[in-house]
């Protein structure tokens, strides 16, 4: 198997993996979005923390800046993240922010291609808009709920909801960072095991989310909202999904993102972040025991077209154009 076919495989992996997040909120309704992702991300160290013992030598050879750079990464990539989206959607709803999260794919892209093409080489432009393009007209498809709620939002458009508008960016510019900055950090360390590097992010993940969940504990607190903290009104069922999260969605997930970081250009990783999209479709499918409507199917359509096209996209090394 060619190594972009393995590369491609490791994406889709950690689509399927990330994509269970999204199936957290159907089994949880009673607990608050930022509580589920602060518990993932503490669950995500916790199951780092064993997992470094055994590897325990190998994290041992990281260097001080590789652990200030899985800082960085983890708190932006992870807490800062979620933290502006939670903001987002609590000041304009969902339908805003779903549809400006839904454009990273073609926002890594063309920062990556832009960005990254010294190292990586450059994607044709008339060769990635097409895929480009079919992937934002799948985005606006399969969002079609979210489109329909924007329009009713803008009606009532406020200064709450041009801030909640900003928030939405300033994630798609958090996680825009992640994905490059995390691949330049495994190009350049070539030797490093993407697991080593997986874990070494959760280790320092995990005083981040202790903090993060105090902190929100002591808002709930604050604000006098009736919430049975620290674990809610359902504690085994609770602990046991986010255990299943932080292990699936965050390691695993990490895991295989890394793998495929070692092995695509960032112009082309960028747009397989779809795969986490329709696998968060696909499981609210299952979980709903229904299926997609015509335009739906039609926007799905167009982002597996997008993928296929983009995949076989070669990059031209810049040496080959001077």
């Amino acid at each position: 198997m060619s190594r972009q076919l393995q590369g491609v495989g490791f994406a889709l992996a950690a689509g399927l993996m990330w994509g269970l997040v999204f199936i957290s909120p159907l089994l949880l309704p009673e607990y608050p979005a930022a509580l589920q992702s602060f518990g993932r991300y503490l669950a995500f160290g916790l199951i780092a923390l064993p997992l470094a013992c055994l590897h325990r030598a190998e994290l041992v050879g990281l260097s001080r800046a590789d652990w200030l750079e899985a800082l960085k990464l983890s708190a932006i990539g992870n807490v800062l993240y979620y933290l502006l989206l939670a903001s987002a959607i609590q000041l304009a709803g969902a339908s805003l922010p779903t549809m400006i999260i839904g454009t990273l794919p073609v926002v890594i892209s063309i920062t990556a291609n832009v960005l990254n093409r010294q190292r990586d080489g450059r994607l044709p432009w008339l060769k990635l808009v097409p895929s480009l393009c079919l992937i934002l007209a799948g985005i606006v498809c399969v969002n079609q709920v979210e489109l329909a709620g924007l329009r009713n939002e803008a009606a009532a458009a406020s200064q709450r909801y041009l801030q909640g508008a900003l928030f939405a960016l300033g994630a798609v510019i958090c996680w825009t960072w992640y994905p490059l900055r995390n691949a330049s950090w495994l190009r350049a360390h070539p030797e490093r095991n993407p697991r080593i590097w997986a874990t070494a992010q959760g280790v320092v993940t995990l005083p981040l989310a202790l903090v993060a969940y105090l902190l929100f504990w002591g808002w709930l607190a604050f604000s006098a909202q009736p919430f049975a903290m620290p674990l809610g009104p359902h504690p085994l069922k609770f602990v046991g999904l986010m255990l299943l999260i932080g292990l699936l969605a965050s390691w695993l997930g990490t895991l295989c993102w890394n793998e495929a970081s070692q092995r695509l250009s960032t112009s082309v990783l960028g747009q397989l972040i779809v795969f986490e999209t329709l696998a968060a479709l696909a499981y609210a499918f299952l979980w709903q025991q229904k299926w997609p409507g015509g335009l739906m199917i039609v926007g799905i359509g167009m982002l597996i077209l997008g993928v296929l096209w983009a995949v076989n996209v070669k990059p031209v090394r810049m040496n080959a154009l001077s």
